[in-house]
């Protein structure tokens, strides 16, 4: 019933795309603001202890109604639980649409929209150069698929609704976390900031080496598994850090591009945003016949 959940959960995600903005779900900043000032009054405990205690505040809630259903009317409560569940922790944004407006905005010569879409997909500030951008969003579209898709799809399959949620969950404490960590000008991150991604990084550890296989797989070996074994120059600090290296690396030399004769800086963006997408929807085929052959045995059992 759980992989059939997926399925039909991830059908849903490709079709309702008009409901994505309910995603977001910024009425649980207020929560996750709440959890840090208390976590603040005992400074004295390591940070990761009261985060956690958040991260379990929030996901109790997914807990207690997936206990509370059971195996009534025959899963079917269950069902629609975790298809719910499941479209909440995916995303927020779809990556294919991101890619989409990027494109266009190069087409149309909008400096400003190409600044804003490629700070969507990067998630931080936009390098000039047009060179640098371009392989920071194939990167970031490598990224991103894992945080977006990938890593929920894994913890749902492992621990159904509970753990999609409880990926998802880390993920906004962490993101919340950087967000005030930047609003209040800080210049070293903070104790809980360093918890949130560490807590984060933990649970994107093995999804992350999954998707990164899986890049392989979907694009081109031996670009892949060289650079897999290529050691980055400043290795990260964090497991977070270094896991978001690690799918930008293998990622991008999956996708083996190289630059044509005579090709402009602009179309060379844009074919490399779309190639850098067209690996995720591969990878993402991949998974799917892998879920289905596993739902038609579980099925058949």
């Amino acid at each position: 019933m759980k992989l059939l959940a997926l399925l039909i959960g991830l059908v849903v995600e490709r079709l309702a795309t008009q409901l994505f903005h309910l995603r977001t779900l910024r009425w649980l900043d207020r929560a996750i603001d709440f959890g840090f000032r208390q976590g603040d009054r005992v400074a004295n405990w390591p940070a990761v202890i009261p985060v956690t205690i958040l991260v379990i505040v929030l996901v109790l809630p997914v807990f207690l109604a997936r206990l509370g259903l059971g195996d009534t009317l025959y899963e079917l409560p269950y069902l629609i639980l975790a298809i719910l569940v499941l479209f909440f922790s995916l995303g927020p944004k779809d990556i294919g649409e991101d890619v989409d407006e990027f494109c266009r905005a190069i087409e149309e010569d909008d400096a400003e929209r190409i600044q804003e879409t490629a700070r969507a997909l990067i998630e931080s500030d936009v390098p000039e150069d047009v060179a640098d951008r371009t392989r920071l969003v194939e990167e970031s579209v490598c990224i991103q698929a894992n945080n977006r898709l990938f890593a929920v799809v894994f913890w749902f399959v492992l621990l159904g609704p509970v753990g999609a949620w409880a990926y998802r969950v880390t993920d906004l404490i962490r993101r919340r976390a950087v967000f005030n960590a930047l609003r209040a000008e800080e210049t070293d991150e903070t104790p809980l900031t360093a918890a949130s991604e560490m807590l984060h990084g933990w649970l994107a550890w093995i999804p992350a080496r999954l998707t990164a296989i899986g890049y392989a797989m979907a694009g081109s070996f031996d670009g892949a598994l060289t650079a897999w074994r290529t050691a980055d120059q400043a290795p990260p600090s964090t497991s977070h850090g270094k896991s978001e290296r690690l799918l930008a690396r293998v990622g991008t030399g999956a996708l083996a591009l190289h630059n044509q004769d005579g090709e402009s800086p602009a179309n060379r963006s844009i074919r490399g945003a779309i190639s850098a997408n067209g690996l995720v929807y591969r990878l993402l085929i991949i998974w799917a016949v892998v879920i289905s052959a596993m739902t038609l045995y579980g099925l058949s059992v």
